[in-house]
């Protein structure tokens, strides 16, 4: 196993942290939940290179010894507008698709042997409880309820037994998806990377905190529950999805990798059910947090844009 930087998650018996990253009047700053409200890390601790999730992992356990420290202190109450994404600038969004089975069935394919794999950028990141923007290119907006893996340590060629301590943590997040561009082509990425339609938070939950081999992911739509499975049903599991792509590619600090979706997507329903302006739709992930999303139109976008993928079949894989 080859690792880089410093184990970011405490020992046994330490206690556990929550980050979220705030919108201030100086910017976003990295917090903790306190005592009761967040406490802005950099400030507790006097260490200006702990304003971001960045400045963490760069900072080892002295970073993480500070954060627990924070976590020990009263903090202020923070607004929901002013949680930005957990991670809000992640090199890169490192996705799984079809890792459950009933998903793959749903869509008409056989269980999948073999991981299937895209990207995501970082400009599809919004905030936990931020409008999800719906992209004035699609009529076929879809949501995909999904766990995130937030990449601490990092590494190349993790065996799946040595994952977690290349975890930093985990956060909720929705893989909003633009169908008739995901399947109007071999490649799933113009579906996967329209601005503004992967919310990820509230919070960073680390490693040390929670056991994700069987913890319930729900999504809900204007209050209707539309997904709910446990990521025991995952195919691939966290440890072994940090194993996969860390085979082809050095997993680098703040990395996050997006574990697929379960069953009950909009587009596998009969009739599909897409995202509307004014649509409300929330994933929950037991133990780690909810986020909230407003759908809205996207402004803007030129009515006369000749590309524009109407015919593509979005009833099936």
């Amino acid at each position: 196993m080859s690792t880089t930087g410093t184990k970011l998650v405490g020992a046994s018996g330490e206690k556990s942290v929550r980050f979220a990253t705030v919108r201030t009047s100086k910017g976003l700053r990295l917090h903790v939940r306190g005592l009761d409200g967040y406490v802005d890390l950099a400030e507790s601790s006097g260490e200006p290179a702990l304003d971001s999730v960045a400045g963490l992992l760069s900072g080892g356990e002295a970073a993480l010894s500070a954060a627990r420290a924070a976590a020990s202190q009263p903090g202020r109450a923070i607004e929901r507008t002013q949680f930005a994404p957990s991670t809000p600038h992640p090199p890169r969004v490192l996705c799984l698709g079809v890792n459950y089975a009933d998903h793959a069935i749903e869509g008409g394919r056989a269980v999948p042997t073999w991981p299937e794999s895209f990207v995501r950028g970082a400009g599809s990141v919004i905030g936990a409880y931020d409008d999800l923007v719906k992209p004035a290119l699609s009529e076929r907006f879809d949501y995909e309820g999904e766990l995130a893996i937030i990449i601490g340590r990092g590494g190349r060629y993790i065996k799946a037994a040595d994952a977690f301590s290349a975890i930093l943590g985990y956060s909720v997040m929705n893989d909003g998806s633009a169908r008739e561009w995901q399947r109007a082509a071999t490649q799933w990425t113009p579906g996967k990377n329209f601005e503004g339609t992967m919310p990820i938070g509230p919070e960073i939950v680390t490693v040390d905190e929670v056991d994700v081999s069987d913890l319930a992911i729900t999504t809900t739509l204007n209050g209707t529950v539309m997904q709910n499975a446990r990521t025991s049903d995952m195919i691939v599991s966290v440890a072994k999805a940090v194993e996969y792509f860390s085979s082809f590619t050095t997993l680098r600090p703040g990395d996050v990798i997006a574990t697929g979706t379960p069953g009950g997507v909009g587009f596998a329903r009969t009739p599909p059910v897409w995202l509307l302006p004014g649509d409300l739709i929330e994933v929950t992930g037991e133990g780690v947090g909810s986020i909230s999303n407003r759908v809205v139109a996207e402004e803007g976008a030129p009515n006369d844009w000749p590309w524009k993928p109407l015919g593509a079949q979005t009833s099936t894989f």
